[in-house]
């Protein structure tokens, strides 16, 4: 349900396997190969290779020429997508940080509550 909210905030629809793309090269910080991002996502090649193509002709990421390989190709998220991608996790980080303040404040809470021992007074 919060990944749902996330990925509205972030303005970008596509499914949970994309997003996971998009967050393979974002975390990446570079173009990769598709093996890697297979790797990174622990998913088959094939399963990616649907991905890409579909975020290829979403516009979300382009293919790149490998500098260190001519022949082999990288890729590569679009700017925009990285701005999604930047605001899907500003999202959860702001999810995770509320959820954390809720916790902390409950607990203090219950610990002023709770009546004093005979070794606190």
């Amino acid at each position: 349900m919060r990944a749902d909210l996330a990925v509205e905030a972030a303005a970008i629809h596509v499914d949970r396997s994309a997003l996971s793309v998009l967050l393979s090269l974002h975390t990446a910080d570079r173009p990769l190969r598709i093996g890697e991002i297979a790797a990174r996502m622990q998913v088959v090649g094939p399963h990616v290779t649907r991905q890409v193509n579909e975020l290829e002709r979403r516009g979300l990421v382009v293919r790149v020429t490998d500098p260190d390989d001519q022949r082999a190709r990288l890729i590569e998220a679009t700017p925009d997508s990285a701005k999604a991608t930047e605001r899907y996790i500003g999202a959860i980080i702001d999810w995770l940080a509320d959820a954390l303040a809720d916790d902390i404040t409950t607990r203090l809470t219950a610990l002023d509550d709770e009546p004093p021992t005979a070794s606190s007074g």
